[in-house]
């Protein structure tokens, strides 16, 4: 019989395969990329506009948001395309539902931004 490892080495593993997941995101997606220079610039706004604590959360929860729903599309892109390596219609659309909900992230995100930004823009 195997000796059942301890639970906070099962969490310490869990949280490195993570880690190793966000890198291998950051590394091979250039939406991930693309949307990791956003949040960047962002941040530099919410720096230059001194923007509130609770701007400060909402942008923070939204940059989160985004990139973590980029990355559950990206996972299923693999499974679904793993599953099914030639077209087919219903991977297709799969394919296409869950980037349908990183749209509508995003979409979600620059209302957002145009709220806490464009007052002090403009």
């Amino acid at each position: 019989m195997q000796k059942k490892e301890s639970f906070i080495i099962n969490r310490l593993k869990s949280v490195g395969y993570a880690f190793k997941g966000m890198l291998i995101l950051v590394k091979t997606e250039a939406s991930i990329k693309i949307q990791i220079f956003i949040a960047i610039v962002v941040t530099i706004a919410g720096f230059y506009f001194e923007i509130s604590k609770t701007e400060w959360m909402i942008q923070i929860g939204m940059i989160g948001l985004v990139i973590s729903i980029e990355g559950m599309n990206t996972a299923i892109e693999y499974i679904a395309d793993f599953i099914h390596p030639e077209y087919h219609k219903k991977i297709g659309l799969i394919k296409d539902i869950a980037a349908g909900a990183v749209f509508i992230a995003s979409v979600v995100a620059v209302i957002i931004a145009g709220i806490i930004y464009l007052p002090k823009i403009l």
